[in-house]
Formats: structure tokens, sequence, C-alpha cells
């Protein structure tokens, strides 16, 4: 089979990466143009690339230096349910002391006692990984992602992994095509398949096929972005490994630390405030005014379709969601993985285009209603912005009661009224617990509960916190002759 790449950057050669190791029989060629510069964000990422990693054996100390990477173990959220308060969403599965309570444990600690802060959920079921986080520790027996610069982990594909790809550095200026799809590019490169990378211009499949895109807009409130880089004041100190998303006035900030730098973002709404005003915000919460800033404009949602006749869209052509929750590159590398599964038989049927699809679109669908959610939950009200978000109707199967996948609004909302309690796998519940969205509640509890008083569920909550407690200390008294991060980074680079 013959395979076009077309457009570079991260998606460009992580397909191309991908398509190589698993179809090394394959003629594939990338061509990019040398005039049209990646948008160089995505620099956060979620545990599910080591899959990706593992897919081509690519180890992380293979790579990490060549892209000036660090370590993520978890992402936190600050002033988004209320100004003053801050939480965790970490990395890896939920840490239950036995299956006697389910995932609630943490939640009848906070019925007996209330003032228990919203930030001990994940240090409770996640006592581990926090103790890493705080602690800035480092272990490879926990679950991380990575922080690194965008830009060059798409040249260290191509220079040091992607050595079989025909790499063409040209404009597309012209585009035949006929009722199967497209037939050639600039009328001598053709391809059984085209794969699109082009960004936000949807090249291939939205300007040539003209493939409906279907917006987000009324599920996401952002649409814009200012970005830029700093450096380190003490990097010792703010090498973290963490992503901090700050809510501000129309909308967050975010704020990746990378070995070399910290790379920051303003993601905000047009709606409720111009780019200059924007900007204006974003370097107030800075502290300064003096770094180069890049403005994006973001194409909300994702096309009725990314796969059409002999067209396949990867990365921001295809769709995207917006920034928050580091899910940019996350599309990028599951997609993939569905077309490798659909181009096992070298010939594809519209059943295959179809599977494709069904999956890819499911996936997103069901990771833009998780990040929205981060908005429906907000208590904020302190300005326009975040009391349209308060005031929003987020999801008409609430009112309609028609069913919706796993991770949308109905979903969570049918868990904590039928099941009181959010599924262990998903990750609502770090998100649930740090906006105080409770599943259950000690009058729930009584209801259910014939046999025990409320004084008796009280006393046998207080052991169950105390237990708790104890596996927090145990964490924390695990790691301390452990490297810093810093320290382990340091070894490497």
């Amino acid at each position: 089979m013959r395979i076009c790449i077309v457009g570079g950057g991260s998606s460009g050669w992580m397909t191309a990466a991908t398509l190589q190791s698993q179809f090394p029989n394959y003629s594939i060629s990338l061509i990019e143009s040398k005039n049209i510069k990646t948008i160089g964000v995505g620099e956060s990422t979620l545990g599910q690339i080591n899959n990706w990693l593992r897919l081509l054996k690519i180890n992380y100390k293979d790579f990490l230096t060549k892209v000036e990477g660090s370590l993520k173990y978890s992402i936190k959220f600050t002033d988004f349910y209320k100004k003053g308060q801050s939480f965790h969403y970490p990395f890896g599965k939920i840490d239950l002391l036995n299956n006697r309570y389910g995932n609630n444990e943490w939640w009848f600690k906070k019925i007996v006692y209330p003032q228990t802060p919203l930030s001990d959920f994940a240090e409770c079921m996640f006592p581990l990984q926090m103790a890493y986080t705080h602690s800035k520790k480092f272990s490879e027996e926990i679950e991380f992602a990575y922080h690194f610069d965008a830009i060059k982990f798409g040249i260290w594909l191509k220079d040091y992994y992607c050595t079989k790809i025909n790499h063409i550095v040209e404009d597309v200026n012209s585009i035949q095509q006929d009722e199967n799809g497209i037939v050639s590019l600039n009328n001598k490169y053709k391809a059984d398949l085209f794969i699109d990378c082009t960004g936000f211009k949807s090249i291939l499949l939205g300007e040539t096929l003209k493939e409906p895109f279907e917006s987000y807009q009324d599920m996401l409130p952002n649409d814009s972005a200012w970005a830029t880089k700093i450096p380190y004041k003490n990097k010792e100190q703010e090498l973290v490994p963490y992503t901090n998303c700050t809510a501000i006035e129309n909308g967050w900030v975010w704020n990746i630390p990378s070995w070399e730098r910290v790379g920051t973002g303003y993601v905000y709404s047009s709606k409720f405030v111009d780019d200059n005003t924007a900007l204006k915000e974003f370097q107030n919460h800075l502290g300064t005014d003096q770094a180069e800033f890049k403005n994006i404009k973001m194409k909300v949602g994702i096309h009725n379709r990314l796969w059409v006749k002999n067209v396949v869209a990867i990365g921001l052509s295809a769709g995207f969601i917006e920034p928050l929750e580091s899910n940019g590159l996350f599309s990028v590398h599951e997609f993939l993985f569905s077309l490798v599964r659909n181009l096992r038989r070298e010939k594809f049927s519209q059943l295959d285009r179809d599977s494709f699809n069904f999956y890819c679109k499911r996936i997103f669908k069901d990771f833009a209603e998780f990040v929205g959610a981060h908005y429906a939950l907000s208590h904020r009200t302190d300005t326009e912005y975040w009391k349209n978000n308060f005031n929003k109707q987020w999801a008409e199967g609430l009112i309609n009661l028609k069913d919706a996948s796993d991770n949308s609004f109905v979903n969570f909302i049918k868990e904590k009224n039928f099941l009181n309690q959010y599924h262990p796998a998903l990750g609502f519940q770090s998100i649930a617990a740090g906006m105080d969205f409770a599943p259950t509640e000690l009058m729930s509890i009584i209801r259910t509960n014939d046999k025990k008083s409320e004084e008796q569920l009280k006393e046998e909550f207080r052991h169950l916190s105390n237990a708790l407690e104890i596996k927090k200390n145990n964490c924390y008294e695990k790691i301390k002759n452990k490297p810093t991060l810093y320290e382990h980074l340091q070894s490497l680079y």
C-alpha cells in the first residue's frame, strides 16, 4: 500500500512513526511545507501515551532529553471550583482499602469530618501518587506522562525514528480528485491512502472533500488562546511533576514545566473578552509582559466523518476539544491505534471506514463531555463568563431522558442518583471530589441501610477515616529516601 501523509508537526510525525513501525513493507511518504509553522502547543500528555510508546518500542529515556522533557504525575486545578481552592486529578487507579465501601471511602470520611478539604480526596485515594507529586520525588513504579517541547518532539521523531519515510518538503499547490477521493497532489504524488495532518485548515478532508464540521461550542465555552514560554526563576522548585490549570476571569491558564522552561497559555472565550483584553489578563496573571505571545484561534469540534473515501484525518485536522485535560496528543495516538487496526487487511472497505469513524468519534465525544464537566461543576460567578457557565443547560439528555455514553453528563448524573458512586475507572470521580459533587451522603446511606443507626455508621466511618490517614502517612514514609524528580532528570541530561 502507498500512504501519503500531508503535514508534519506532532500529528504528522506520530502518524509516520506509527505506520512505519506497524507496516514496514508499505511505501510511506510525508509532505510538509517549509512555509507553514506548527502550532507548537500540546506539550502536556496523558498516561495513555505510554501505550503508544510501547507500541513503537520507545523507552521514555530514549527521547526525553531530545525533547526537553520532564515527567508528569497529575493535573492540578486551581480556582476552578471556587477562588482559593485547588485539587489534583492524579494518574493511575484508585487505591481502595478494601471493597467493602466501594470507591466511596473518602466520601464517608467527609461525612464524619465535613471540614476535610476537598484536596484530601487525591491524598487519600491516590496516596502514593500524591506522595511523589507533593514531595517531587521520582519512581518508575507510579504512573506518569510527560511535559515536553512539542516542536522538538516532532523533529526528534523525524530525525531519529522515521528513517524509512520518504520526506518531501514542498507546498501542496494543487489537489486532483475523482469519485473515489484524491488521485494525486501537485499532479505527481499518488497514493492509496492520504492522511490529513494539516492542522485546523484540514486541507484534504475539510477544504477538498468538503466534509461537514460539527461544532462543539454549545458544550465547550472557549475558542481562543494566547501562548508563550517563560524561563525558570528557581528551576529546582518550579519543576513540578504536574500541569497546573488556573481559572481566571474569562477562562483558564495552563502551566507546563518542561526541562528548559515553562510553557504557559491562556484559554478563553471570545464571546466574553476580546483578544487584547485577554492578553492583558494573561500578562497580569503572569506578572510580566516581557515575552513573545502567540495568539491561537481554536476550531472546537469534529468533522462528521474522519475517514472519507481515501482520506483520513489525524490531529487538529480531524477535530479538537480544547487544551484542558491535555487531550490534544491523546486523540492523535488513540486515533492512530484505531487506524492501524482497520488497515490490517491491506484493502479497506466502507465498514472499515465506518468502524474507524465510530470509535474515534465516540471517544472524542466522551472526552469533550468530560472536559465540559469541569466548567459545569464550577461554582464561580464572579464574571459574566463564569456566570454563564454556572447557569448553562449542559445536556438535553437530562431533560428528555435520552441515554448517552459512559463519560457523558447524563451518565454522571445517573451514577450519582441511582448508583450513589462514580465509576472507578473514569476520571470524573476526581473532578467531582474537587468540586464537592458528592455521589452519596448520610441521608442516602441511612435510607438504604436498615440495620445500623446514624451513630453506628458514623463510628464505622471514623475508623475508616483513621485507616485512610495511616495509609496516606505510610506512603509519604515510603518515599522519603527516593531521589527528587529534579535529581532524576539531571542524571539523564
